[in-house]
Order: C-alpha cells, then structure tokens, then sequence
C-alpha cells in the first residue's frame, strides 16, 4: 500500500460523520410542516405570537383585558362586550385554523404524491398562505375591535399592567403566553 493510501486509512476515522439533519424524527409527523404544539394552537385558536405587531403597538387582546379586568377597572358593559368579542374571536379562529390545517393536508399529501407540478405546488402553497393569513388577521382584527371598547386611560393602563411602560409590576396570570 503506498503512503497516501495509508495516510487516507489513518484519518478516515477522524473524518466527522454526515451531519443529521435537524428535520430527523419529523417525517413521522401527520403534517410535517407543523409541529403537534402548532396543529393543536390552530385548533385551539391561540395566539401563536399572530397579534404580536397590535399587541405591542398598544392595541390589547381580550384574553389580557379580561385577566386584568380589575386592574383596568373594567364597566360590566365592558366586560360583557369583552367576553362577547373573545367568544366571537375564538370560534372564527378555531374555524380558520381548520381551514388552514386542511389547506397545509392537500399541501402535503401533493408533495407526498410524487407527482406535482411547480404550478400545483404553487397554487396549494398560496392558498395555504392566504389561510394563515386570514388567521392572523383574525387576531389582529380582534385587538383592533378591543381597544375600541375602552378607554385612552384604560389602554395606557393595559399597557403598564402588561410591563411595556416599564412603570408597573409584572403582569397578572397568563405569563406563557406567547404573542
């Protein structure tokens, strides 16, 4: 055996293995875009960090409304009309994130076909985006909706008793929410 083919024998041990890729364990998944904790936020209805460009422009969400409703010092008429918008809010996003859901299924199940097209890709892909888009809309609409129904004072207050003025103790319940 000559030198170099004895030299390439030493270091073939040293060599690093393939990298495994990041994805590994997730093609078992149902949708394998999404994980399990996004496909049950979407059926939930959560926030999923949808409302974070309103949120944190000083337009609140219902759900922080009606957990710091003392602190805001919220009329029943506010609370009530509160709770109607969280009602309304969350059956429209449950319902659109089934939607969305199903779109990101026949993405899916075109990509597992084999046999898409760029076109078809395209088509299912921007029709799954306009669906996540109608979701976050949705949230965003909503907070739009909430601070109309209180006060100038009243959103300031949100906005100390969420921590964002720097001027108020931490905000009361929900602290893993994320935005």
């Amino acid at each position: 055996m000559n030198r170099t083919a004895c030299l390439l024998l030493l270091l073939l041990p040293a060599l690093p293995a393939a990298a495994q890729s990041p994805c590994v364990g997730q093609e078992t998944r149902e949708l394998k875009a999404l994980s399990p904790e996004d496909v049950a936020g979407y059926l939930e209805g959560r926030g999923m960090g949808f409302a974070k460009a309103a949120e944190l422009n000083g337009l609140p969400g219902p759900m922080h409304v009606l957990e710091l409703a003392e602190g805001l010092g919220l009329t029943e008429a506010q609370r009530d009309a509160t709770t109607r918008l969280m009602e309304r809010h969350k059956a429209e996003a449950r319902r659109l994130g089934r939607e969305y859901l199903d779109a990101e299924r026949a993405l899916e199940a075109l990509m597992a076909s084999g046999g898409a097209d760029a076109a078809q890709v395209a088509a299912a892909t921007v029709k799954a985006a306009e669906l996540q888009g109608r979701v976050r809309a949705s949230h965003l609409t909503t907070h739009v909706a909430q601070a109309a129904l209180l006060d100038a004072a009243q959103v300031r207050r949100y906005a100390q008793l969420r921590g964002y003025t720097g001027t108020a103790a931490p905000a009361q319940g929900h602290s893993g929410h994320r935005h």
